[in-house]
């Protein structure tokens, strides 16, 4: 988590990095239940439960706003991509592909890096108050990623 440039005060930010903290938190389940599959199902699914709406929540809010400035626009999109993946081998993983466990834990850091390091700051610097009211009108609630 960045904690160098103030991103996190913000609102929209600060809940992403939790979410991100509490998705990772998550993995140790899936790890530990990968020899058995109905173990390992359900770890999955409740990682899924608070992945796929976190990953909604940033890219119909931040995502959204910030991929209209062509300097962010290949870099959303990578990150968009690598959400699709990240879906993609999650359910590999569930569905008894566990030799690709390392990897979806390797890309998920991964991804949480650039966003916590990279693209948060970046927006924090760079977009303006009526663009962060867009990116709070935008963004769904995070009920569905809690617990």
């Amino acid at each position: 988590m960045c904690s160098y440039c103030g991103c996190a005060d913000l609102e929209v930010v600060g809940r992403f990095m939790a979410e991100h903290e509490h998705i990772i938190n998550h993995l140790g389940a899936l790890r530990d239940g990968l020899d058995d599959p109905g173990r390992r199902r359900a770890a999955a699914e409740t990682l899924a439960a608070h992945l796929l709406p976190h990953v909604e929540a940033e890219e119909v809010g931040l995502f959204t706003v910030m991929a209209r400035d062509e300097l962010f626009t290949d870099h959303i999109s990578r990150l968009c991509s690598e959400h699709r993946e990240l879906d993609d081998l999650l359910a590999r993983v569930a569905d008894g592909e566990v030799e690709l466990y390392p990897r979806f834990e390797d890309a998920l850091r991964e991804h949480i890096n650039r966003e916590d390091n990279g693209l948060f700051p970046a927006a924090a610097i760079h977009l303006g108050g009526p663009e962060w009211d867009e990116v709070e009108r935008l963004t769904p609630s995070d009920r569905a990623a809690k617990g």
